[in-house]
């Protein structure tokens, strides 16, 4: 990856940092009191993903959040639709629409940077009365595939790639996106693949970006630009899947919050032009030991058998897990030949169109890259699902393909054309729901299924166009 105007960038975020009194390698406060203390925390945002990926819960005063320990908030609430809806809830929270106990996690609290006093947010773990967690949590199918490394005494690494699109500001939903005007006060025209100059037209809401990640301590380290017009890449430091999960999350907020004061939008939809590449979420995976060492490596730094295993298991698994990482309708429109994003499971050594790639890497690094989710994705649930793919390949020895040498695009759909299609896919697939739990499959499902039946209701402006008087 290239990044741009490095020096300029690094320069900008100790600025910030030095002025508002953060010191950016400290390590976390143990003590959210002292934390809120320090840094004249009035309000705190107490948040928990739901299963859309979108932040829900309560903003409290210092005081009374420090008071409360917790927050409580109906069960129901993780069941939400991306347009505010829920399915039949019964069969998951109960008939009552219970409370449930979100906890907050004291290694996530962090400054809220555009705020216009200080504000902290602090991500919430999800719990039940008797103090399990919550299976309908993002956040605890996460932590569930987790623990089955922890058994094994691995430790899973990941590295998520985030691409999005800078659009113009628009109120009107009917109407196609455009780029938005930069510095020179004209759109983006054509492809600009790693181009700086067209990343520099947006010199002013990056700077601003990159300080506030830097205040988020969310880990950022390369900007590109990609193909489309106003699309771009961010990636992040390798680490911790939980603590990735939780960055992510963070940083897509601080992506469009950056972006609104700059006048523009920022967008994380799948496929947001028609005729331009869509933006993915590529997550690279590594498994190390409890002695450090990458156990997708033997000792004379060939490929392992639990290397090729790892693989076996995305093959196998990668299609019938699709709603967690293509989980809307749009979705399945980046999901196109010739469109950069990937139609297959095949994987093959430093090949782009191949579902599964393999960068080059010393043997340390071995690393497997997945190339099917896309940026809309719940970041813990993407995480969860590719980390559970693996896993049970280990598990069963499954075999991978040999890999594909040449060009993987002319290669049949080996994905789920539909949403409707993974869904039902999914819900049927019982070793994901051993590994991911049963209950927060069906729940999952539900609440996917909702959102294509709304979606089938809606009329599109394709269906008037060539319909209305030629049929």
């Amino acid at each position: 990856m290239i990044g741009i105007n490095l020096r300029k960038l690094i320069e900008c975020c100790l600025f910030v940092i030095t002025n508002c009194g953060l010191d950016y390698t400290a390590p976390m406060d143990t003590s959210l009191e002292d934390f809120l203390t320090r840094h004249h925390i009035h309000e705190v945002e107490c948040v928990i993903p739901d299963m859309t990926g979108i932040a829900r819960g309560k903003i409290l005063p210092r005081d009374l959040f420090l008071a409360s320990g917790e927050m409580r908030i109906p069960k129901s609430v993780l069941l939400n639709t991306v347009n505010g809806q829920q399915p039949d809830n019964g069969p998951f929270v109960g008939d009552t629409d219970p409370d449930m106990v979100c906890k907050p996690d004291g290694a996530t609290v962090r400054i809220v940077p555009w705020a216009a006093e200080p504000v902290a947010v602090v991500i919430h773990d999800c719990e039940e009365w008797d103090g399990r967690m919550v299976q309908l949590s993002p956040r605890a199918v996460l932590r569930r595939v987790l623990a089955l490394y922890e058994r094994q005494g691995w430790k899973p690494v990941v590295a998520p790639e985030m691409e999005f699109y800078l659009v113009a500001r628009q109120q009107n939903p009917h109407e196609p996106l455009q780029p938005p005007l930069g510095r020179t006060g004209k759109p983006e025209v054509g492809r600009q693949s790693y181009s700086i100059d067209a990343v520099n037209d947006f010199d002013p809401f990056f700077m601003e970006l990159s300080a506030f990640c830097a205040q988020h301590r969310l880990g950022v380290e390369t900007l590109i630009h990609e193909a489309g017009p106003g699309q771009m890449e961010i990636n992040f430091t390798h680490g911790d899947p939980l603590e990735l999960a939780d960055r992510v999350f963070l940083f897509k907020r601080a992506v469009r919050e950056t972006a609104l004061r700059h006048g523009v939008f920022a967008t994380f939809m799948a496929k947001p032009m028609e005729g331009e590449p869509g933006s993915a979420m590529h997550i690279h995976q590594s498994i190390s030991d409890a002695d450090g060492h990458n156990i997708f490596s033997r000792p004379d730094g060939t490929a392992s058998e639990l290397f090729h295993y790892f693989i076996g298991g995305l093959q196998t698994y990668i299609p019938q897990v699709m709603p967690m990482f293509a989980p809307y309708v749009n979705s399945y429109r980046r999901l196109a030949p010739y469109m950069s994003a990937p139609i297959n499971v095949r994987w093959g050594y430093d090949n782009r169109t191949c579902g599964i790639r393999v960068p080059k890497s010393g043997p340390a690094n071995r690393r497997v890259e997945n190339r099917v989710p896309g940026v809309d994705a719940n970041p813990y649930l993407a995480m969860a699902a590719t980390l559970a793919c693996g896993w049970l390949g280990m598990r069963d020895h499954l075999q991978p393909s040999d890999p594909t040498e040449d060009s993987a695009w002319n290669v049949s759909h080996e994905l789920p054309r539909h949403l409707e299609d993974a869904i039902e896919v999914m819900r049927v697939c019982e070793p994901m729901k051993d590994v991911l739990g049963d209950t927060f499959v069906d729940a999952f499902c539900a609440v996917k299924e909702l959102e294509y039946a709304t979606y089938n209701r809606v009329i599109s402006s394709w269906e008037r166009e060539h319909l209305l008087l030629l049929v």
